[in-house]
């Protein structure tokens, strides 16, 4: 199991930008081989949605549609830590962003089936127009 602690969140204005980042950790002497890092947000009213995600490994990252061109996904793999890096943010993109570990190549695949995946306490960005 993989320990996840977001950090980040605030209340913006429309057009402004924020990074999340989120920190994992895991069963000392284990390393997060074969693992994706990433974020999920869900909005008001709104199922948990996908957002972004890349290999801890080799860096492969894949995107919602939705945040194509204004978020980007980077890691450090020397501190097990993910970042969202936001621009350009919209009153769309307010909800609790969560911060997911999986043993997938891109964590979309979560969003069908949660229980495969290891997921933080999440963290609030509001964006105000």
């Amino acid at each position: 199991q993989v320990q996840l602690v977001e950090f980040g969140g605030g209340s913006v204005q429309a057009g402004d930008s924020l990074t999340l980042s989120c920190t994992a950790s895991t069963t000392p002497g284990r390393a997060l081989i074969g693992y994706s890092l990433g974020w999920f947000r869900q909005g008001p009213g709104r199922e948990r949605d996908f957002v972004a995600s890349v290999t801890v490994t080799g860096g492969h990252t894949d995107y919602a549609n939705s945040v194509k061109g204004r978020f980007t996904i980077s890691r450090e793999r020397a501190n097990n830590t993910v970042y969202l890096h936001m621009t350009d943010l919209e009153p769309g993109d307010t909800a609790v962003y969560y911060c997911a570990a999986g043993r997938f190549q891109s964590l979309s695949y979560l969003e069908h089936r949660e229980e495969l995946g290891s997921w933080g306490q999440g963290t609030q960005v509001t964006v105000s127009s």
